[in-house]
């Protein structure tokens, strides 16, 4: 799976890119169609609650991609929150295709 990892408005270091590679990398566990993955993080201005790390993950699947965004106090929670978001994603539409056969 080719990872393509954007950080806007700042620079995103070793670390957090190795773990979303990781991360995100668990996922071909579901399914072995997942051709890419690209990531956005951001960082949002919401006040006082501090849970401005955003990440966005689209998956390049066959047929519809998958996409999930979380927010979260790191981005390493929100790249969590975004993987699991997605392994849903996948099982449910590897359960339909159960179904209809």
């Amino acid at each position: 799976m080719k990872l393509n990892v954007q950080s806007i408005h700042f620079d995103a270091d070793h670390k957090l890119i190795d773990f979303i590679q990781e991360k995100l990398g668990k996922l071909t566990q579901f399914t072995d169609d997942i051709h890419s993955a690209d990531v956005f993080l951001r960082l949002d201005h919401d006040g006082e609650a501090r849970e401005n790390k955003v990440v966005e993950v689209r998956l390049a699947v066959p047929g519809n991609d998958l996409f999930a965004k979380k927010q979260g106090k790191t981005f390493e929670e929100a790249a969590i929150e975004a993987a699991e978001a997605l392994r849903n994603q996948i099982t449910k539409g590897r359960d339909k295709v159960r179904q209809a056969s």
